[in-house]
C-alpha cells in the first residue's frame, strides 16, 4: 500500500492543477518565510497537497469535487490534526483569483506557530 501511495503522490507532481503550480511557486524553496515547503506527500493513508513539517502546517487546495465531501474532508483533517498537524484549506479558484491573500494566510499561519528549529 505504502508504495503504491507513494507512486501516486510522484504522478500527482508531474500532473499538478493551475492552482497548486501557482502555490507551489510562491512557496518552494524557502520563499515564504524560509519554511520549507514539499508538495504531494503521503501521510498514510492520505496525500497532502503541500507540508510544512518544521512547522505542523498543511495546505490543501480543493477542487469542486470537494463541495460533495464534506464528511470525508471533515474526516480527512481530524487524522491529520491528530498528528499534530494544522490544516489550512483553499478553494482552487482562491488560489487562482487571489494567490496574494492564500499567500498571506498562510504566512500568518507560520508565524503563529514558529518553527522550534533554528534557521540555518
Amino acid at each position: 500500500m505504502a508504495r503504491k501511495l507513494i507512486r501516486h503522490a510522484r504522478s500527482l507532481r508531474v500532473d499538478q492543477t493551475d492552482a497548486e503550480a501557482r502555490i507551489w511557486s510562491r512557496l518552494r524553496n524557502r520563499s515564504l518565510g524560509n519554511a520549507r515547503f514539499r508538495r504531494q506527500i503521503a501521510i498514510d493513508p492520505y496525500i497532502v497537497d503541500f507540508i510544512c513539517t518544521e512547522h505542523m502546517l498543511i495546505v490543501e487546495l480543493d477542487g469542486g469535487q470537494h463541495a460533495d465531501q464534506i464528511e470525508y474532508d471533515e474526516s480527512r483533517t481530524k487524522f491529520l490534526e491528530s498528528r499534530g498537524y494544522r490544516v489550512l484549506r483553499f478553494w482552487n479558484n482562491d488560489a487562482l483569483a487571489n494567490t496574494d491573500g492564500v499567500i498571506e494566510a498562510i504566512l500568518a499561519e507560520l508565524v503563529k506557530r514558529p518553527s522550534p528549529r533554528p534557521s540555518p
